[in-house]
Order: structure tokens, then C-alpha cells, then sequence
């Protein structure tokens, strides 16, 4: 099969965009196909770009657009859930701090500075189909519409269409045990928050807390629940009801007790159920595969998952770039399915602590042994751009 020299990029997140920008630099022209019909806004809550995905998106002239809308938080302290502190780690040496920020705030830089490096981005553009051509892939899109291209590369989430395509066995999102809620409250004069540092407090439930440049602290926290509600299920049910209900969970938690208590039903973020992508079988199928979220989505626990979409959207590129279609896709899956799906299963060691606390079970007696013998490998893992790929 021949190299790609054209590409067709469902989903403009932040798979899509990176994808598109770093198959430029590999002279492929990439399209992004949105389904939403406008620029993200209010989408999700907060998340983390650690210093692997900083480096992956430096590659791509990217990292400054992210710098803008993150800030820096440098510094984990694990504490009891009674105030006790249990450790505190100060960062990689020779590493930047991970960068925290709003989702919708990151979606946005991503595509702003793809559109401003020439890549065309296609708002309302909801794939609903694909059908496989001589030369490549044409994409067929609820309009009505039709795009052609050597690939089609799925970076359509975690509830993929593109994975459907590929395989209508493979599996779906896997519910993680609990439903996951966050939320701003104003400083306490009572009860600082030092600048810089993510708090992660343990015990009966897990909650995390840190202080935003503008003075503001930012919690998030699970609420264990068996069976899963879907996002919209949650959305319907009244902000009051759910900050009822981690109240009463978090009662005696400290922190979690005071912020929770402060908190006002319009400043809670109700995000869903926990959820993460199991291994996926197939993450290729002729011209068409997938990338980020879609094919190896660990869950929000992990810390990780936009920066392994990052990392994974480069280096997809790089295998594009050096290898004809069907070997790039080999290697691609080669070089990035056994480090995802670690971390996919560490997720889901997490997630399953977390919904067993909340019932009741955990002592709180958590230590942070060794971080750099436990996460220095994901946090200095780089994407070795300027290295050819091999079949």
C-alpha cells in the first residue's frame, strides 16, 4: 500500500487537532471533521497535561497555546481525609510542573493554533459512515456531505463512531464505579490553600483540591454508585440533589466537608460516570484508524489521558510520515498499545479504590512510595520524532 499523503481527522478535541498539526510536519494535509457546530464551550471540567504531553505538543508549536490557558501546579501532597499530611513530592528534577486547565479552555487552544497553522477544521460535520476506495477512504457525514482521503483517522472519543466502524464488536466505554463531580469555592481566610499544590486527601472517600490563580479552590470527587447513570441522566438530576448527597459522603472529611458545604448548586460540576476503554482488538482496519481517547481512553484517575493523546497523535504522524499505510498503522499500534494500556489498567486499580471507599472500606494509611520508580517512566517518556520508524 502506498504513503499517505491525505487524511481525513474525525473529532476536534484534542486527538484531533494535535493529529491534524503533527501530520503537517510530517507533509501529509489533514482535514478535522467536528461534529459539534461551534468551537467548544462549557465542556467538561478540569483536567491535567503532564509533562510527557508538553513535550509531545513542543513538537508541534503547540505548548504555548497550552501554556496560556493552563497553570501550574508543581507540587502532590497526599493527606488522611482527617487534615494529617502523609507526603508531599515537588515535581520531576528537569521536568515542568504538569499544567491543570479547563477542558473546553484546552479544546479551544488546540483548535485555534491548528486553524492558524493552515489546518482546515469543519464545524458540524458528524461522520456517519465510511466506505473504503481504491486510493483510500470517503467519509460520509450526516449532511449529506462526503470527504475523500488516503486515511481516516478516528479521534472521535470515547464513544467513537470511527471504532464502530472498524470493528462493530469492539468494545464500549467501561464504567468505573463511580460517578464523578467537582466544584469552586472561594478561599477560606480559615483554611489556605497554598498555591501550586494538588491535594489529594484519602480515607473513607478520595477527594482533590487545589488553589486557582485567581484565588479559588477547585475539588473533585467521586460518589461510589453500582449502576451507572449516562451524562445526560446525571445533568437531569438538580445540582442540590447531588451536593445532598456528597455531603452526606463526605461528612468528617477534611477537607472535603468544608469545601463541599461552601459550595453553590450552580458552581458544582456534575461530570458523569467514570469511565474508561477496555483493550480494544482491533485499533486499525484498511485505511482507517484510531487515535486518543477513542482506542485507549484510561480515565480521568489516571492523570494521563490527554497527554497519552497527545503522545499518540504524534506519534501516529511519525509512522505515516515513514511508512506506507498498512505498515505504519502495524507500527503504530506496536510502539503505543503496551505503555496505554498500563496505564489503562493502573485507571482502573484507582477507580476501583475510589468506589470502594465510599462504602466504607479504606483506612486512609496511603503513602506515596518512591515517585520516580513508580511515575517517572510516564512523565519522562518522550516520542523520538526524529528517528525513523521501521516496519
Amino acid at each position: 500500500m502506498h504513503k499517505a499523503r491525505t487524511a481525513l481527522v474525525i473529532g476536534g478535541g484534542i486527538a484531533g487537532p494535535v493529529t491534524a498539526l503533527a501530520l503537517a510536519e510530517a507533509g501529509i494535509r489533514a482535514t478535522v471533521h467536528e461534529a459539534r457546530p461551534a468551537p467548544a464551550d462549557g465542556i467538561g471540567a478540569m483536567l491535567t497535561i503532564a509533562p510527557n504531553g508538553l513535550e509531545a505538543l513542543r513538537t508541534v508549536g503547540a505548548h504555548q497555546a497550552v501554556q496560556e490557558v493552563g497553570h501550574p501546579v508543581p507540587s502532590v501532597a497526599l493527606e488522611d481525609g482527617r487534615g494529617g499530611r502523609l507526603s508531599r513530592f515537588d515535581g520531576f528534577p528537569g521536568l515542568p510542573p504538569t499544567l491543570a486547565m479547563r477542558r473546553a479552555e484546552l479544546f479551544r487552544a488546540l483548535s485555534d493554533h491548528a486553524v492558524a497553522r493552515g489546518v482546515p477544521l469543519v464545524h458540524g460535520s458528524r461522520l456517519v459512515g465510511a466506505e473504503r476506495t481504491p486510493r483510500g477512504v470517503t467519509a460520509f457525514f450526516a449532511d449529506g456531505s462526503t470527504a475523500e482521503a488516503d486515511v481516516l483517522i478516528g479521534a472521535d472519543g470515547i464513544r467513537s463512531t470511527v471504532r464502530s466502524l472498524i470493528d462493530p464488536g469492539a468494545p464500549g466505554p467501561e464504567y468505573g464505579g463511580v460517578l464523578s463531580f467537582g466544584g469552586l469555592v472561594d478561599e477560606d481566610p480559615d483554611f489556605p490553600v497554598e498555591p501550586g499544590v494538588m491535594h489529594f486527601g484519602f480515607g473513607r472517600a478520595f477527594l482533590g483540591h487545589w488553589r486557582l490563580p485567581d484565588g479559588r479552590v477547585c475539588w473533585f470527587a467521586a460518589l461510589p454508585r453500582t449502576e451507572p447513570l449516562t451524562t445526560a441522566e446525571v445533568a437531569r438530576v438538580p445540582a442540590a440533589d447531588w451536593l445532598a448527597r456528597l455531603r452526606e459522603l463526605y461528612a468528617g472529611h477534611v477537607p472535603g466537608e468544608a469545601l463541599i458545604s461552601r459550595t453553590r448548586p450552580e458552581d458544582l460540576m456534575a461530570t458523569g460516570p467514570m469511565e474508561r476503554v477496555p483493550s480494544v482488538p482491533h485499533w486499525h482496519r484498511g485505511p482507517m484508524v484510531l487515535v486518543g481517547d477513542a482506542v485507549h481512553a484510561p480515565s480521568s484517575s489516571s492523570g494521563q489521558g490527554a497527554s497519552l493523546a497527545v503522545e499518540s497523535a504524534l506519534e501516529l504522524a511519525r509512522c505515516l510520515r515513514d511508512l506506507p499505510v498498512a505498515d505504519a498503522f502495524a507500527a503504530y499500534e506496536r510502539l503505543r498499545r503496551p505503555r496505554v494500556e498500563a496505564v489503562g489498567r493502573a485507571a482502573a486499580a484507582t477507580n476501583r479504590a475510589k468506589a470502594g471507599a465510599g462504602s466504607g472500606a479504606g483506612s486512609g494509611t496511603f503513602a506515596l512510595p518512591d515517585p520516580e520508580r513508580m511515575f517517572g517512566h510516564l512523565h519522562r517518556f518522550r516520542v523520538d520524532w526524529e528517528t525513523a520508524v521501521r516496519a
